[in-house]
């Protein structure tokens, strides 16, 4: 038997594409959006971690070689907060049989590999600064569309346990771009290309899942600035419920951005101890970090979708995350250290579990999913941003290499993150 579908109204040109509130989103649409997002960010934070820094040491001084890194880096962030909104926006309207996502998150990840095979070869470092920003903007591209096509297909009653499977797997990638040059040495090309292949080829299998159904009609358009300026903004008197949400991701990735871009000179100083052991003891930590992490994303996504609940969760993660920075002020030896490492996995785990839940829930408008997404994404890359500036000006007043100033300030950035969600009325 077979049925003819309804003529879509065009107002509402792609909600047909969203499953169905009863059904939910199928395992293997779900496992492969997953390993989609483990692919991109291990793809992405390898340079970050490692290959970028030794390429870097390849091309210029060693007297040179922070600056050069951090004007690269600034590149890359610069990259980041500008393409994610803008390619939400495209995806958003793009029409074809493809569907609106599959091309931006195919595009996406094969320009994020290009232009990491350009840095691998590349001979200067003019070359390796415009390949990274490229590199930036195309993983955007592809983020942008990945993270809209979660608000497309996983359902509200769904989205907690997605959510906790999906900050495990981008957590999981931080772990493995961590031990990258461990495992790979110090082969330049091999650290670039073998988790920019890995990435490519996990997005190419979430695409070949993804039910992403074409567009039927474009969205008209508000044309010329006032477009422009809308892709970068949603109201938050007609938004509260968005801008509280952004508050609380923004202070809650500053926090934890004020810290970790330290961790090692924390290690350092304040334990006294080696480089080779500090880098040693930090790669454990991490590890710790991680595993208490993936355990707590995955069982308060699970609690969030039974219990119905986004708000408690969110804002009990991020007091427990300020916990964990100020239990570093006290920290003295490596064993307070991992214990405030476990800490710390057990606040974001629940964070990252729910988080983004909370935020599909309350996006302004279905109609401009990825477009929003990208306005929030600005939560998370202008905080990286300014936070080394901010934890080296607290380091400086603190005495050059005192980190209780540093710590406290961060425990108190995520006390206001967690006090944001309060207000937040369209979930509970």
């Amino acid at each position: 038997m077979t049925t003819t579908s309804p003529r879509p109204d065009p107002a509402l040109p792609y909600i047909e594409q969203r499953p169905s509130p009863e059904r939910g989103a199928g395992s293997w649409v779900v496992t492969t959006m997953a390993l989609a997002q483990l692919g991109l960010f291990l793809a992405l934070l390898t340079p970050v971690f490692s290959s970028l820094a030794i390429k870097v040491h390849a091309l210029v001084p060693r007297d040179d070689e922070v600056s050069a890194l951090g004007m690269v880096s600034s590149l890359g962030a610069l990259a980041a907060l500008l393409a994610n909104p803008v390619f939400g926006r495209i995806s958003d309207r793009t029409t074809g049989r493809f569907g609106r996502r599959r091309p931006w998150l195919v595009i996406g990840a094969l320009g994020l590999t290009v232009g990491l095979a350009v840095i691998a070869t590349a001979q200067s470092l003019a070359v390796v600064a415009v390949a990274w920003f490229l590199s930036q903007m195309f993983a955007n591209a592809a983020l942008a569309a990945f993270t809209a096509s979660v608000a497309d297909q996983i359902p509200v009653f769904q989205r907690g346990k997605a959510a906790g499977l999906i900050g495990v797997m981008q957590n999981l990638a931080i772990l493995a771009a961590a031990y990258a040059a461990r495992v790979l040495g110090a082969d330049v090309l091999l650290l670039f290309m073998v988790p920019a292949a890995v990435g490519l080829a996990l997005v190419v299998l979430y695409v070949i899942a993804l039910p992403d159904k074409p567009l039927p009609r474009r969205p008209p358009s508000d044309g010329g600035l006032r477009t422009v300026l809308r892709t970068f903004w949603v109201n938050p008197r007609r938004h509260p419920d968005f801008a509280w949400a952004f508050v609380s991701r923004f202070m809650v990735i500053l926090a934890m951005f004020m810290f970790t871009t330290f961790r090692l000179l924390f290690l350092q100083d304040q334990l006294g101890l080696s480089d080779d052991r500090a880098v040693s003891v930090m790669a454990t930590g991490v590890l710790v970090y991680t595993m208490v992490l993936m355990a707590a994303g995955q069982l308060a996504g699970w609690l969030s979708d039974r219990l119905r609940r986004r708000k408690v969760f969110v804002g009990f993660s991020a007091l427990v995350f300020g916990i964990g920075t100020a239990l570093l002020i006290t920290a003295h030896s490596v064993a307070d250290f991992y214990a405030a490492e476990a800490v710390l996995g057990l606040g974001f785990g629940v964070y990252a579990g729910v988080d983004l839940a909370l935020v599909l829930d309350v996006l302004p408008d279905p109609e401009d999913s990825a477009k929003d997404v990208g306005v929030f994404n600005i939560a998370n890359a202008a905080p990286q941003s300014i936070a080394p500036a901010i934890g080296a000006l607290l380091v400086d007043t603190a005495g050059g290499h005192e980190y209780h100033l540093l710590l406290g300030a961060a425990a108190a950035v995520c006390a206001v993150g967690a006090l944001a969600v309060i207000p937040i009325r369209k979930v509970s």
